[in-house]
């Protein structure tokens, strides 16, 4: 069967376009340059493509079919299956898509509110309940939109890196991210965190522990901004003075406990937390984390 020419040439159109795209950027190539590449005239180019916005439409078109095809299986299966039905999918679609989707990464938002936005949203909402479970709350479904990212933004960053090398990364970092803590950590004294399918990926076992003073993220690194760069100076007093009493912030355990320690322990030597995320459980400094995981 030989092709359809009014579908070969939209083909054409739509390979030189992307190739164009790629080169010069969406907003600095024109329909002009297309059709000069494929010896056209503009107006056979806006017979298949009656403007611009178009021609990106019809490029993330086969993304948006093949995610909207991967959600369909997905909702016919079991809560845990479809997570990872939906995630190991997601991350194969995009590599699949590997090249419009990066050529078109800052470019994806001239879509504009037609229907292949609505379609990419409602993309979303599905992949999010599917991966955060039935009855999420706020913190399962913000693990699932991390999730996603996880299994997408590293599509376009990392171009580089061979297909299977990122593939197994990316599902490497979704499992990490909505792994259970091991039971021992998740029963710890204070792990009252609310019930949901992903709520122990979300809060270490000393949850709700009274809140300290705020904090900022500096490269990684969590400083108290009530407390100040001295903070810890009466750790490891045993009887703190009563001046120091008065001084420390309330909030902010000076050390751990013996049940926080073995915390600690357990989730460092799991590989689910770091320093910075065990510190930030706890209530405590990184310090105050280190010596404990160093002490005999």
């Amino acid at each position: 069967m030989t092709a359809d020419p009014a579908d070969d040439t939209r083909t054409r159109i739509l390979r030189a376009a992307l190739d164009l795209f790629a080169e010069h950027g969406y907003q600095r190539t024109s329909l002009r340059q297309i059709g000069e590449r494929l010896r056209l005239t503009k107006t056979a180019i806006l017979y298949h493509f009656p403007a611009k916005e178009h021609l990106l439409a019809a490029l993330v078109e086969p993304l948006v079919a093949d995610l909207e095809a991967l959600l369909d299986s997905a909702q016919t299966q079991p809560g845990d299956r479809a997570r990872w039905t939906v995630l190991e999918g997601w991350v194969d679609i995009m590599l699949a898509h590997r090249r419009p989707l990066g050529m078109l990464f800052h470019d994806i938002a001239l879509i504009g509110r037609g229907d292949t936005y609505h379609r990419l949203m409602e993309i979303a909402m599905r992949a999010n309940d599917l991966i955060a479970g039935p009855n999420a709350g706020r913190r399962e479904r913000v693990l699932a939109m991390q999730a996603v990212g996880a299994c997408s933004d590293p599509i376009v960053f990392f171009i580089d890196v061979p297909d299977e090398v990122l593939r197994a990364d990316m599902l490497d970092g979704a499992r990490r991210l909505l792994a259970p803590l091991p039971a021992a950590a998740a029963a710890g004294p204070l792990a009252d965190v609310a019930p949901g399918p992903l709520a122990d990926a979300a809060a270490g076992p000393l949850a709700d522990a009274a809140p300290g003073p705020p904090t900022h993220s500096v490269a990684g690194t969590r400083t108290d901004v009530a407390a100040g760069p001295h903070s810890d100076a009466t750790v490891g007093s045993a009887i703190p003075t009563e001046a120091a009493s008065r001084r420390r912030r309330p909030g902010r355990p000076p050390a751990l406990g013996r049940e926080q320690v073995e915390a600690a322990r357990r989730m460092h030597a799991a590989g689910t937390h770091s320093v910075d995320a065990i510190a930030a459980e706890l209530g405590v400094s990184r310090a105050t984390v280190y010596r404990h995981l160093t002490a005999p």
